[in-house]
């Protein structure tokens, strides 16, 4: 990095996303501390980020098995007795023919006799071993099974082993290839191989493949703490009597509920007085507890209060402009933990400092904070830095996009990056579109309630025309995925 962050040049001109993510990313990287570990048992991993390499211990399907019910046979068998039958004297095979049925193999009741021989079949259910012999499996609607009196002709039921004498017709049988209907064993996962790295976000279906190989428990990082608190006099916390010129202190709340959805850990200051005393003490405080730092309002350019004096008592501060709405402004620091934390590689907690408008909160929050967090927490790059990017810009945390079809026309400046509140609707033609959640200011909370999605509009692009594509980043079930 060229320039320090905290250089005052950035505050004096207007930085683009792309600078923001990058500047932060190299920030901090500069002051990460290896994440802690711990072992959970496997119904407590969901949301956690995996702290080991998984290698599996077995071949996932452990056996060759069906893939559905029916018969298992050797494919050669097939052409061997269908060229005894002929149609119509013509000289042509049938289509269908007749084997021997030997006994059965059930999930989790493997055939355990000889193997099978030319002409034999088995039955077999959905999951089951393949016997010894077979390559191959008809699915149950091309059967017919007849008993060796040719009485009884028709789908015989239940699975009995040995029925003496039981034969099963075979339809189809030149449409039936070798190793149909069959799942190798090792298919899905060979024994021995890198199933998972560290970093790994561990959703519902990482946990079932864990869960495939055995895994009872695993080693996962611990999760961030965070704090969190407001300042103002005009701030009030909800079930309190809102004075006059007061506001509920919606920002802290949203934030919080965001964090948790990460599965970070709160430490909630609730609101701080205004004052720069108290305010350090909580800063200091919060610096030798917590990970992470983070406020909404009065740290902006020509706020009247003492969160920026504190702050810069308790370390450093850059307040940065950013080309994008809503959240043009933001604050960055780091604070000295005191005495270093020895879990610490420098001692030094990041800060940031939010807008104040609600719905600029929660979008700078989703650019820049939630990836900071990822990074942090150890997990995974969501995707690669572009060529020429920086390697450690935050970028690499953010949601990937997702291109859609704009259903309305959408306007921005081009000096700047435009995130409007999105819906997913269907048009005329059946399409699904995007269209915004109606109006778009800042401080219009119920934006973000009905938001499905952020609408991207790039700098450089004042128009989109309605039918034109747009990117749009999907607000999920982890605040955005």
């Amino acid at each position: 990095m060229s320039l320090s962050c905290f250089d005052p040049r950035f505050g004096e001109r207007m930085l683009s996303v792309d600078e923001a993510l990058s500047v932060l990313g190299e920030s901090l990287v500069g002051v990460m501390r290896t994440p802690r570990s711990e072992r959970v048992a496997l119904a407590q991993a969901p949301g956690r980020v995996l702290a080991e390499t998984v290698i599996s211990p077995l071949d996932v399907p452990a056996q060759t098995n069906a893939a559905m019910d029916g018969i298992a046979l050797a494919q050669a068998s097939l052409s061997d007795a269908a060229s005894g039958e002929l149609l119509n004297g013509r000289g042509e095979l049938s289509d269908h023919c007749q084997l021997s049925v030997i006994g059965s193999s059930l999930a989790g009741h493997p055939w355990t006799g000889r193997a099978l021989a030319a002409g034999e079949a088995m039955r077999i259910t959905t999951g089951a071993a393949l016997p010894a012999g077979a390559d191959t499996v008809v699915m149950q609607e091309q059967l017919e099974y007849r008993s060796a009196q040719g009485e009884g002709e028709g789908l015989c039921e239940g699975l009995v082993d040995g029925d003496a004498g039981e034969r099963v017709v075979i339809e189809g049988v030149t449409s039936i290839r070798r190793g149909q209907n069959v799942r190798q064993a090792g298919e899905d996962i060979a024994r021995g191989s890198q199933v998972m790295a560290p970093g790994q976000w561990l959703t519902p279906a990482a946990v079932g493949v864990l869960a495939s190989l055995g895994l009872a428990e695993v080693a996962v990082y611990r999760p961030l703490t965070v704090a969190i608190f407001s300042t103002g006099d005009e701030v009030t916390a909800p079930g309190e009597t809102l004075p006059a010129g007061g506001i509920y202190d919606a920002n802290r709340f949203s934030l919080v509920a965001l964090l948790r959805d990460q599965g970070i850990e709160v430490l909630d200051l609730g609101i701080l007085s205004d004052d720069e005393a108290s305010v350090s003490a909580a800063l200091r405080d919060a610096a030798t507890r917590a990970d992470m730092v983070i406020t909404s309002g009065g740290v902006s350019v020509g706020e009247a209060d003492h969160v920026r004096s504190a702050l810069a008592a308790c370390g450093e501060l850059a307040l940065w402009r950013i080309a994008m709405r809503p959240g043009r402004p933001l604050a960055f620091g780091m604070l000295r933990a005191t005495p270093a934390d020895a879990e610490s590689s420098s001692g030094q907690v990041p800060f940031f400092g939010l807008p104040g408008n609600p719905v600029a909160t929660m979008v700078t929050f989703l650019q820049f904070v939630l990836p900071a967090l990822r990074l942090l927490s150890g997990q995974q790059r969501l995707a690669k830095a572009e060529e020429g990017a920086s390697a450690t810009t935050l970028a690499q945390w953010q949601a990937p996009r997702l291109q859609l079809i704009a259903g309305e026309t959408l306007r921005s400046r081009a000096e700047r990056v435009d995130y409007h509140r999105g819906q997913i609707v269907l048009d005329g033609q059946g399409r699904q579109v995007v269209m915004t959640t109606g109006r778009q200011g800042s401080g219009i909370l119920t934006s973000m309630l009905l938001a499905e999605c952020l609408i991207e509009i790039p700098a450089g692009c004042a128009t989109l025309h309605a039918g034109e594509p747009v990117m749009v980043q999907w607000l999920g079930s982890r605040g955005i995925v």
